[in-house]
This record gives structure tokens, sequence and C-alpha cells, in this order.
């Protein structure tokens, strides 16, 4: 992964710290010390793949942008297509959770469950954790079963309140394809 660096007219493709360091001293009015070369070295370690700037004098920055282009050249024939891309954490977990496996998924939900209060005509929203085994094409399938389970049982009010596939409040395990292979908690 190397970095395009510019600052007006002034622009090039480094490889590393060093490098970036060497060029920007090299230009006159930009002051480069330890700090910077820290912070410059973490961007460029980073996952983050938007570009970063930074500032000289007031409304004057150079920007730096990562990228997989070997040289100028290449970089600027590309343009920003090839900039460094890093897939979005919640895109890999959709991917996770659609990503067909069939078989059996042991699948748990914490809920809010409404209970109501006796001797009030109020109503409470308790954390509730449920688990199931389930047989399924893919963990969305699981996740899927299991809430159209919880929507379907006269114990559990159509108020509650359940957590969305992607968050942490759904964890499911596979299984295998047979469910005496998994392993009972203790």
């Amino acid at each position: 992964m190397n970095l395009y660096i510019r600052y007006f007219d002034e622009e090039c493709i480094v490889s590393s710290v060093q490098e970036a360091f060497d060029f920007l001293s090299s230009i006159p009015g930009i002051i480069v010390d330890d700090y910077f070369m820290n912070d410059l070295k973490q961007y460029m370690e980073s996952p983050m793949p938007y570009p970063k700037r930074y500032k000289v004098r007031p409304r004057v920055y150079f920007i730096v942008i990562k990228t997989m282009a070997q040289t100028l050249a290449e970089f600027k024939e590309n343009g920003a297509r090839q900039a460094m891309t890093v897939e979005n954490p919640k895109d890999a977990v959709i991917n996770r959770l659609t990503e067909e496996q069939i078989g059996w998924y042991e699948g748990e939900i914490l809920f809010k469950r409404v209970i109501a209060i006796p001797g009030t005509n109020k109503f409470q929203y308790k954390d509730t954790t449920f688990k199931a085994r389930v047989k399924a094409h893919s963990p969305m399938e699981c996740y899927t079963r299991i809430i159209d389970h919880l929507r379907a049982r006269r114990d559990v009010d159509p108020r509650s309140q359940f957590p969305s596939s992607k968050g942490r409040n759904f964890r499911y395990r596979y299984l295998g394809l047979k469910p005496e292979n998994a392993e009972m908690p203790a």
C-alpha cells in the first residue's frame, strides 16, 4: 500500500513514512515534526480508507490518499477508483449472516419483552434471553425462524422489541449437519 501526497502542484507516490518525510521536508513552508510523522504512520497502518488532510497554515492543507498504485502515472490514470478500499464492517456482518451453510444452528437472542406489572395497568420492558437450536440454510434464516417463533407465542406480547440480526444481541454458532454432534453447554 502506498500514499499519494499532494500540496498544490507538488505531488508524489511514496511507499513509506520516511519517503513521505523526505518529500514534505523538501517543500518550503511545511514543518514536519515527530507528532506529524507518528500520525502519518498510524494513518498508513490503519484500515481507514478515507483521504486525510493536514493543515499547513490557515486555509492551506496538503492531502494524503491511500492507494495501490505504484507510480504517479498509474495513480492519475486510474484515479480514485483504485484508492485503498476496505470492506465496511457492516457489510462483513451481512455477508457472514447470509452465507449459505445448511445445517443446525444454535441461535441466542436478547430481546425486550413486555411484562405486565401485577396490580396495575402498567407494563415494563424486561431483557429476556431466548436460545434455540434451529435447522436452517444460513445464520439469517436461523434468526428469522427464532423471531417468527417468538412472535407466534401467546406468552410473548406483540409490543416486545426484537434486536437486529446485525447487532450484538443476536449470537449464533454452527452445530453441523446433525444436532447430536453438538456439545451441550454445562
